[in-house]
């Protein structure tokens, strides 16, 4: 669902992966034609690294618990 925000919204999905900076910035850049696409990219990969982190930190727990 995350993905599908950061194409349509790019902006909202820094909100809800906890960046309100990067989607004011994000909202900023969005609000040109041009820069939708970039926006949209940026926030696919903010989510990608979200999702990323998460995974590493779960493996960690996981780790740190053997």
């Amino acid at each position: 669902m995350r993905y599908f925000i950061a194409v349509i919204l790019p902006w909202l999905s820094f909100f809800t992966i906890g960046k309100p900076i990067s989607g004011i910035i994000c909202l900023i850049l969005q609000l040109t034609l041009i820069g939708w696409p970039v926006a949209a990219l940026w926030a696919l990969f903010a989510v990608q690294n979200y999702f990323a982190d998460r995974r590493n930190e779960e493996l960690m727990e996981t780790l740190r618990r053997k």
